[in-house]
């Protein structure tokens, strides 16, 4: 058993390294796109559904509180929160419109969308990127290898190259540690 374990951990070790050195520069294109919104005035919304869901809570914590260090918050906010929101969308407008129907009605020219999806094909987060395209609104997608149906509507893809759900999601939540260490940074100076 002590060798599975030490296979998993190696793995998902392995994916962490090949991910920071194919997607450094992305990541760094990431960083820049968010700061560009706070420093104008725009927030973050960030999305995604079971574990990504969990993450988009997770990164929407680390902006608006901190990470490392002491500074202003800033604005930003997990569209998987609000219950009532998303029962009423869901069961007025269709599960697939939960992420969709808040930007619509949040979101604006000069904000973020942080989408995180491991296929990149989760229907809800597809409908939450496209509502962020025409409302000018510059995405950040989280996904596994390729991106999915989602790389076409990203300004960002940040996908992990594996296919390996629980890999992926290990990988995300570093990369979203790097970016809102990269974003901190930047709005402490």
């Amino acid at each position: 058993m002590n060798d599975d374990i030490q296979q998993l951990f190696d793995q998902s070790a392995d994916l962490i390294r090949r991910s920071g050195v194919q997607l450094a520069d992305r990541i760094s294109q990431a960083a820049d796109i968010v700061v560009a919104a706070f420093q104008s005035g725009g927030g973050v919304f960030v999305f995604g559904n079971g574990g990504s869901a969990a993450d988009a809570q997770h990164i929407a914590a680390e902006l608006v509180g901190r990470f490392r260090r002491q500074r202003q918050a800033l604005r930003a906010e997990a569209l998987t929160t609000d219950t009532s929101a998303i029962t009423a969308i869901a069961n007025d407008f269709g599960f697939d419109n939960i992420f969709a129907r808040q930007l619509a009605g949040k979101g604006a020219a000069g904000d973020v969308a942080i989408a995180i999806s491991t296929s990149g094909n989760s229907p809800n987060i597809l409908a939450g990127l496209a509502t962020a395209k025409e409302l000018g609104i510059k995405s950040i997608v989280l996904t596994g290898r390729g991106g999915g149906k989602c790389a076409p509507l990203a300004d960002v893809l940040l996908d992990v190259p594996s296919t390996d759900t629980p890999r992926i999601q290990e990988t995300h939540e570093v990369i979203y540690h790097v970016l809102c260490e990269l974003v901190e940074s930047a709005m402490v100076k």
